[in-house]
């Protein structure tokens, strides 16, 4: 064991270097950059819990990025996603207690006592919930859990479209495993764990793209044909090498209350499936949805049809495009993205908000633009769950930058992200590599 100030020591004599360079190399990061990140932690951590000698292990989880498949996870459809290198970062300690102490910088201490392990009504969609729900499922497993103290620093900028809710989730998770279950949980055991404590414990309808994107890193076509036994297949993607960057621009919109958007896509989903005689679509083959029509029209109307339209297309697209990467087909991939764009526009409808004034259409126009400046040498589309996040757009390397100055006019400085994929995903970080 060691005190806090002994592990900056380690930190400022390299010998975590070459762990983070398995995290990092791929962004550029310089190791003296990593180092002071994570002496930050560690100063976070002291001011918060004490500098006291303890079994001290840092953790990292990735932000991820959907590269196709919007909405199709939800109804055990397949996506391509891939992990990010912007990360939440932790450093944890056992206490020897049986309570969960966690701050994450700029907010509340979250305190979770173990022996409470239902969800908490009043913690409902807040950081906490999270927290009790993957150390539930840990102890469900019969895992002996015991309290531990963590300090984390993201980023993964809330609302960035990145899903820092999953990469909170797998950092727990990866804790959790490494302390606790002898790192015997897999990262897609680490991805479902983080989706029941989303679902059943913030109360959030996910699916299981975000988690899995982030636990299993890399670029990953993934098929939930059977949600409990996922069929994840790892894949290259050489943007640089392809003349290419990754950004994921802001539209800076007010994600509140707007819970019902989301919910509604696989609640209308849903009920195509089971007036067909399914659970979800996955379940309905196209043709039975398709013979189907008038009736469904009848009783579910037209924005439910519409939505399913856009599961059957962007589920096989989905494969597609997966295929392509496998063959090298690079522009074949920018032309199912485009096309996963506009059905998400048309289609699935997660562009604009029906609770939000007429007047404001944030995505939409972020969208607009992004393709004026682009003149078909790139494309975009909406990322993620939509309606007031963010969009994506593959952007030559020579105009990135008159790309993001032009988007950053509309919207604000530093709301255009040039992100780049990282290799791994949920890990607890070991010295020297």
């Amino acid at each position: 064991m060691r005190n806090a100030q002994q592990l900056k020591a380690d930190l400022s004599a390299g010998r975590w270097d070459a762990a983070f360079a398995s995290l990092y190399g791929c962004a550029g990061r310089s190791a003296a950059d990593c180092r002071a990140r994570y002496a930050r932690l560690v100063e976070g951590y002291t001011a918060a819990f004490g500098d006291e000698k303890r079994d001290y292990a840092f953790y990292s989880a990735p932000g991820r990025t959907e590269l196709g498949g919007n909405h199709t996870d939800h109804q055990h459809g397949r996506v391509l996603a891939a992990s990010v290198d912007l990360d939440v970062i932790a450093l944890a300690a056992p206490n020897g207690t049986d309570t969960v102490r966690v701050l994450s910088e700029g907010f509340e201490m979250d305190v979770v006592d173990l022996a409470r392990l239902e969800p908490v009504p009043e913690e409902t969609g807040h950081s906490a919930s999270l927290i009790r729900g993957v150390c539930a499922a840990f102890a469900k497993k019969g895992w002996p859990l015991r309290g531990f103290d963590a300090y984390t620093t993201s980023a993964v900028l809330k609302g960035s479209g990145l899903s820092s809710s999953a990469a909170f989730e797998v950092l727990i998770g990866n804790i959790a495993n490494h302390l606790f279950a002898g790192s015997a949980e897999s990262p897609v055991t680490i991805a479902q764990i983080g989706q029941y404590a989303e679902n059943v414990f913030f109360d959030k309808p996910s699916g299981l793209l975000d988690q899995m994107a982030s636990s299993v890193g890399g670029v990953v076509a993934m098929d939930f044909a059977d949600p409990a036994a996922p069929l994840v297949r790892p894949l290259t993607l050489d943007l640089a090498g392809q003349g290419y960057a990754l950004c994921i621009v802001d539209t800076g919109a007010d994600h509140a209350d707007l819970t019902d958007e989301y919910a509604a896509i696989p609640a209308e989903m849903k009920a195509v499936a089971a007036a067909c005689g399914g659970q979800v679509l996955r379940d309905v083959p196209k043709e039975t949805f398709f013979q189907n029509l008038p009736a469904l029209r009848r009783s579910l109307g037209d924005r439910a049809l519409l939505r399913a339209f856009h599961f059957y297309a962007d589920d096989e697209r989905a494969a597609l495009q997966a295929n392509a990467l496998e063959n090298g087909e690079f522009d074949r991939f920018l032309q199912l993205v485009n096309e996963s764009g506009v059905s998400s526009f048309t289609l699935l409808q997660n562009v604009f908000c029906r609770s939000k004034p007429a007047e404001e259409q944030p995505v939409a126009l972020a969208l607009a633009l992004a393709g004026t400046l682009l003149e078909g040498r790139g494309v975009c589309r909406v990322h993620g769950g939509g309606f007031a996040g963010t969009i994506q757009a593959y952007v030559p390397l020579d105009f990135v930058g008159q790309f993001k100055a032009g988007m950053e006019a509309l919207l604000g400085e530093g709301m255009c992200h040039v992100v780049s994929i990282r290799p791994v995903g949920g890990v607890h970080l070991a010295e020297d590599g």
